[in-house]
């Protein structure tokens, strides 16, 4: 197969959309991890296919490879959209330049296909950042590749769990760097971005929960001055604008006041305080080490296109076992479909 055919079972083969249910292109996410068979389980899964039409976007041959792995029948139909094949092996759990490059190019095809409207909204599996670091991939992650392919400057990195919603005012960088970026412009504009978000997800009149930086928000300068100096007037400026920003809130209770419904969502000040916050309520650890579920889904918000992803990792150490949890991915396709659905005006069930 030449690189980026697209066989014959593909979105070009669906009927136009319905507003009762969009289309979603799938990618594999790195095809050393746990994408190929996550895509694999959600194919024949009608909590997925219930929600959207779903085209995987990857390599027809790894998705075929990894189903004789499995001992698993492929399922048809599956619609695929093929983009390259391998150039240098790709085995399950071994981070490679060459898997990095293919789920790179997985994803630049799904955002095509999602600017050019032959596809609702983007899901992707996971990817490894390290991969794509040897593959000399210019992005540390999938937020930063959509925001410069896309051409967005105001973006950022959401996670949802149910009616749990934390935004984040940076992600990939050190903590160090982190720190420098708790600026009063940039938390203005996250609370800016939060605000309508929650919107567009049917909140209407948002309550949005701030937490502070430092411990005990600062303790009035004591243990930092970034609330005093920086959160504090962003959330004033906000509040001058009909933004219900409250806070700065201690950081180790934010969380739990928005568990009970005192907000809609929190404004976390860097990538581990909210992933943590998140990830402790939504994956639930099993008896044997493993998992017993894991849910929570990644968006980026801010874009022109509708994308979420699932909320964990590659998962190197299970991968091709067969093993991998679904119910992240398919909260991420559920999720996906019903922003596409608020976005076309539709009908939402």
């Amino acid at each position: 197969m030449k690189p980026n055919a697209i066989t014959k079972k593909t979105y070009r083969t669906y009927p136009k959309m319905k507003l009762s249910k969009p289309r979603l292109a799938v990618t594999m996410g790195d095809p050393a991890g746990v994408g190929p068979e996550l895509c694999l389980a959600v194919a024949t899964d009608t909590r997925a296919t219930g929600a959207a039409d779903l085209v995987f976007v990857g390599t027809e041959s790894i998705f075929q490879n990894a189903a004789k792995t499995l001992g698993r029948a492929f399922p048809d139909p599956m619609h695929i959209c093929s983009v390259a094949e391998p150039e240098a092996p790709v085995s399950p759990g071994v981070v490679s330049a060459e898997a990095g490059r293919l789920s790179a190019l997985y994803l630049d095809r799904a955002i095509d296909l999602a600017q050019k409207r032959e596809v609702d909204g983007i899901v992707t599996a996971p990817i490894s950042k390290e991969a794509w670091h040897l593959a000399g991939v210019p992005f540390p992650g999938h937020t930063e590749f959509l925001a410069a392919k896309t051409g967005t400057k105001e973006y950022g990195m959401m996670l949802v769990h149910g009616n749990w919603r934390v935004l984040h005012v940076s992600a990939h960088c050190s903590l160090r760097d982190a720190i420098s970026r708790v600026t009063q412009e940039r938390v203005l504009r996250m609370l800016l971005l939060f605000d309508g978000v929650l919107r567009d997800l049917g909140v209407r009149s948002p309550r949005i929960g701030v937490a502070g930086l430092n411990p005990h928000a600062g303790e009035a300068g004591l243990f930092g001055d970034e609330e005093r100096q920086h959160i504090l007037p962003a959330i004033l400026e906000a509040r001058s604008r009909g933004i219900e920003a409250l806070g700065p809130i201690p950081p180790d209770t934010v969380f739990a006041r928005a568990r009970s419904g005192e907000y809609d969502g929190v404004l976390a000040m860097y990538h581990d305080q909210g992933h943590i916050a998140v990830k402790t309520l939504a994956f639930e650890p099993s008896k044997d080490g493993g998992w017993a579920s894991v849910h929570g889904v990644n968006v980026t918000v801010g874009l022109p296109i509708v994308r979420t992803s699932v909320d964990h990792g590659v998962a190197f150490d299970i991968a091709g076992k067969g093993v991998a949890r679904t119910e992240s991915m398919l909260d991420a396709i559920q999720l996906a479909a019903r922003m596409a659905l608020i976005r076309a005006g539709g009908s939402v069930r």
